[in-house]
């Protein structure tokens, strides 16, 4: 992309963790027609708070200090023509941004390593700011990003996210966020936002989005928990091996295909009522409680990517990971608006051989007993043995085996994020953190309990899961 003047991370823990591999930005073919630097930025404005009041530093939190070695969180909103002067629509992009950047001063900061080795945002310097761009494309439209039944335009919509390849570590001399509004040629309008993966999770990411857009609104505030309490006060601290913080474990990468798999109410009743089914098996031991929809997609998919990676080994160990919210498994619950990182990658492993010898109920019931098992003392433990050995997330695939489910479809990506002009038509990710393996879960953009998945896998495993017909009897078109 032209500039002026000028991709929730696969880790699990120590037991089940896969080793680095090297992996990039990941691109699906496009059309020969088009240019290389088809999106210009033609503005940059400096953005800073606007009645903020003092909070001091922001400790980080073990968890927070995982993500240190994880690409910045890259998530942004397609809307339809507004038919409003682009002018008053920067202006007010502008400035509600910098209202929600006095309510959510940290995004604001910047990293700072004290002499003791604790990192914390400092919040309250005088050079709090962001980075504002405005693009434009004017030869593109709404219809060259959604495609129905393609794969998604990656080298299109990358350069639709400013700060590429940022590593959240490097928030000590970059900004600790970053934002775009990319107009296309048929007026429509991209709002991309990037934010820092140590500073905030995708609830806290959400959060602020929809604060922002309510700001945009004349909505009022609901302001976040900046409290630090979260797991006591921890002293470990981080040590790296050079300068610049843990080494980065994704290089080049062989090429990939993404595609958005949507998956209707409907269908996703089907796929719950049959992982919930009747007939009894040997892993009915393992199921407290009712399987969710969302371990039901999960399992599907679980299935159906093993069975379309026919090079693994009967013997092999496929792990299926996902991130999990603490903030209402911990005891006493912290505040679901708490600021920060309260997230854990729990993982299930199964071999190749009884994954795909068993049903969806079998799946379904693991990934279940795995999430049910995540407890207060769980999660408690996972921040002893931190504190005891302090690491970052290695990202990867190296066995080629495994799959790790980031985001959710709870998130209101839609419901809180009209900026005045209408509901948002689609959500996307940005490609700094796509592997093969990838997986992201959205809401269905009609809110009808529909769930989105964008997948990213090795083109031979996608072209597979395609032609599965077993897979797809539950995929169907969005509407």
């Amino acid at each position: 992309m032209e500039r002026l003047g000028n991709a929730e991370n696969t880790a699990a823990y120590p037991d089940n963790m896969a080793p680095p591999i090297s992996a990039d930005v990941p691109a699906a073919p496009v059309r020969e027609s088009v240019p290389a630097s088809i999106i210009t930025v033609v503005s940059k404005q400096t953005v800073r708070p606007e009645g903020a009041s003092p909070i001091g530093d922001l400790k980080l939190s073990f968890s927070d200090m995982l993500m240190l070695s994880c690409s910045y969180i890259q998530k942004g909103l397609f809307f339809q023509p507004t038919g409003t002067p682009m002018p008053g629509i920067l202006s007010s992009l502008v400035s509600s941004l910098s209202r929600a950047l006095g309510v959510f001063l940290p995004l604001a900061g910047r990293l700072v390593t004290l002499p003791d080795g604790r990192i914390v945002i400092r919040c309250d310097d005088d050079d709090a700011a962001v980075e504002f761009y405005h693009a434009v494309a004017p030869t593109l439209s709404l219809g060259d990003f959604l495609v129905p039944d393609a794969d998604v335009p990656t080298m299109l919509t990358k350069d639709l996210f400013p700060m590429a390849c940022a590593v959240s570590y490097e928030g000590h001399h970059r900004p600790l966020a970053s934002f775009q509004a990319t107009v296309l040629g048929d007026g429509a309008i991209f709002v991309a936002v990037v934010v820092n993966h140590a500073v905030v999770d995708g609830t806290s990411f959400w959060h602020f989005f929809n604060t922002w857009a309510g700001l945009c609104r004349g909505e009022p505030v609901q302001p976040p928990d900046f409290g630090r309490t979260f797991f006591g006060g921890s002293t470990a601290v981080l040590q790296f091996s050079g300068r610049d913080g843990p080494a980065g474990t994704l290089d080049a990468a062989p090429p990939l295909r993404e595609r958005v798999v949507h998956f209707s109410a409907a269908a996703i009743r089907d796929l719950k009522a049959a992982a919930n089914g009747c007939g009894k098996t040997n892993e009915d031991s393992m199921v407290n409680g009712e399987i969710s929809s969302f371990q039901s997609i999960c399992a599907h998919i679980w299935l159906a990517v093993t069975r379309a990676r026919p090079q693994l080994a009967a013997d092999a160990t496929t792990t299926f990971r996902m991130a999990v919210n603490c903030r209402h498994r911990l005891r006493p619950t912290i505040s679901p608006v708490y600021f920060g990182n309260a997230i854990q990658i729990v993982a299930t492993t199964a071999t190749v051989a009884e994954l795909v010898a068993n049903d969806l109920r079998w799946a379904a019931a693991r990934l279940h007993a795995t999430v049910a098992a995540h407890d207060d003392s769980a999660i408690r433990q996972v921040a002893a043995d931190w504190d005891a050995a302090p690491w970052c997330f290695p990202r990867g695939n190296s066995d080629g085996a495994a799959l790790i489910m980031v985001s959710s479809p709870r998130f209101p990506m839609y419901d809180g994020t009209d900026f005045g002009w209408g509901r948002a038509v689609a959500a996307r990710s940005g490609c700094d953190s796509k592997i093969d393996g990838m997986l992201s879960a959205l809401p269905g953009q009609a809110g009808d309990g529909s769930v989105d998945v964008e997948v990213c896998l090795a083109p031979d495993t996608m072209a597979r899961l395609l032609g599965d017909n077993e897979f797809l009897q539950y995929v169907s078109h969005a509407p």
